[in-house]
């Protein structure tokens, strides 16, 4: 089996907090984790809290056989603390409510329970990620569509510089579509940095 340096595909070093780093979701490996994690109450707009295990891996096997939609686990020192999905946004259904570029990506986070409180925690994960999109030198866009209801999520994509387009209708839920370009994102690091 690869080391976690040979799998990781970006990591950060945050200071504080140590080195976060992303790899490819393992199922076989990680399922348990996984299972773990959109059981808890606050993963409900995820869709799975009734979900059997295999339910769980079986929606993620077919996740990892679309060619435009990949699963990544969020490390930091070592230990699993997030979920994050990719994917080509012209390709998914998101793309029928929008118009979309080609370069456009969207994602999906799901951050674990915290074990330990450290500040900042989320937005430390929120910023690597977002970090990690733009040094893809393909993606022009970042694409979200957050369940409408889900406030917590709103003022992450606000605070990294994502804007608010519409409510969309999805089959499972409606959606709140935000777009966030590198520079919208590098002028919300900026105004943060400004004012600490």
């Amino acid at each position: 089996m690869m080391s976690i340096i040979e799998q990781q595909i970006f990591s950060k070093e945050i200071e504080g907090v140590g080195r976060i780093v992303l790899r490819p979701i393992h199922l076989k490996d990680d399922i348990d984790i996984l299972y773990s994690w959109v059981k808890q109450p606050y993963a409900k707009y995820w869709g799975m809290l009734d979900f059997s295990k295999e339910q769980v891996y079986n929606s993620y096997d077919e996740i990892e056989k679309n060619p435009h939609h990949h699963t990544y686990i969020g490390m930091l020192n070592d230990r699993p603390i997030f979920l994050m999905e990719r994917y080509k946004a012209s390709e998914d259904i998101i793309a029928k409510h929008y118009d979309f570029k080609l370069n456009d990506y969207g994602m999906h986070i799901l951050v674990a329970p915290v074990e330990k409180r450290i500040p900042q925690f989320t937005w430390c994960v929120f910023s690597t990620i977002m970090d990690y999109f733009f040094s893809l030198p393909y993606v022009e866009r970042v694409v979200v569509e957050p369940d409408a209801n889900n406030k917590k999520i709103h003022k992450l994509n606000m605070k990294a510089g994502f804007v608010y387009q519409k409510e969309i209708k999805l089959p499972h839920k409606v959606a709140s579509l935000a777009i966030c370009t590198k520079q919208s994102y590098e002028e919300a690091l900026n105004k943060l940095h400004s004012n600490e």
